[in-house]
């Protein structure tokens, strides 16, 4: 059986990472924690600006450092919240017509993302995908220490984490079909037999030309609450 392997961010949903991070900074217990958060998230917004150019996994490193000292219980309780706000409403239309196009014919539906896991859980169900590779947040006593688990989800690793996926599926990757919007994507890419350029930046574009990947947009993304 072959596999799908999705990126999510500007692939499938119109959002980047920053959203959602964001709907959890402005929503904090009192306005006075939202400020002290936001004020240091834009203090850090420089640095994560560069990385963000430079090396991927350092972008979600510092991206997801704001997430420290909030509760595992909060993030969680307002999971529902962020998802409806912010991935739903930013999700393609198309994007469910190509997810289920794959379902159709048997094939497994991955989502891989730098995003949170317990935010693709949720993307993963709204869709009816088969399984998420995602970043996660490590706690302890039930309090995120803003630091992310290994294997951070990001760049090249997401080809490791895809030929390891698909080992343990029993998948063959010159039958499976990767789709991304990023030319940063392309080790990804390049590790099934079958890659497509979805909603593609100008590199990733000049690139499927040159080797006839499917390249298409999913059009205008879904404005449904």
């Amino acid at each position: 059986m072959a596999a799908s392997y999705f990126d999510v961010d500007g692939t499938l949903v119109r959002t980047n990472l920053v959203h959602p991070t964001l709907f959890y900074l402005l929503n904090q217990g009192t306005p006075i924690q939202t400020a002290r958060r936001l004020g240091r998230a834009l203090l850090g917004a420089p640095r994560m600006a560069l990385a963000e150019l430079v090396d991927r996994r350092t972008f979600n490193e510092l991206l997801f450092s704001s997430f420290g000292g909030m509760s595992e219980d909060r993030l969680m309780i307002l999971a529902d919240e962020a998802f409806d706000t912010v991935l739903k409403r930013a999700l393609y239309p198309g994007a469910v017509d190509l997810v289920r196009r794959s379902l159709d014919v048997g094939r497994d539906v991955v989502l891989i993302s730098g995003a949170l896991d317990f935010l693709l859980e949720k993307l993963k169900v709204h869709l009816g995908a088969t399984d998420v590779i995602a970043n996660r947040l490590e706690f302890k006593d039930g309090i995120a220490t803003g630091k992310l688990l290994k294997p951070v989800v990001a760049g090249p690793e997401k080809a490791r984490l895809i030929r390891e996926h698909a080992r343990a599926g029993q998948h063959d990757l010159d039958t499976c079909y990767a789709y991304s919007d990023s030319y940063s994507d392309l080790p990804m890419l390049s590790v099934v037999g079958h890659p497509a350029a979805v909603n593609p930046d100008a590199r990733l574009r000049m690139l499927a030309k040159a080797y006839s990947w499917p390249c298409f947009e999913l059009g205008a993304p879904n404005r449904e609450t």
